[in-house]
């Protein structure tokens, strides 16, 4: 994606935003000596959002594929309901 493109309200950007306040919350943590239990469930919090960005940039490439190759209306949900992960 070009950077041209994104907006502010851009609901992947906004996510990347998040996981990188996670991130840092988690070094915090860290650093601070917190519990190793509470650090680890941060970072597995961190890891499922990631996981969510993926299936979204995945979601959005295959629907603009499917858009430029003039396939049914109906394409876009099937991609997304297929790639529902």
């Amino acid at each position: 994606m070009q950077k041209s493109n994104l907006k502010k309200t851009d609901p992947v950007l906004s996510k990347l935003n998040r996981i990188e306040g996670q991130v840092g919350a988690i070094k915090r943590m860290y650093e601070e000596g917190k519990e190793c239990e509470d650090i680890v469930q941060q970072v597995q919090a961190a890891r499922s959002a990631l996981g969510r960005v993926v299936r979204d940039l995945l979601t959005n490439e295959a629907c603009k594929c499917a858009k430029s190759a003039k396939k049914s209306k109906d394409f876009d949900r099937v991609i997304k309901n297929l790639l529902r992960i």
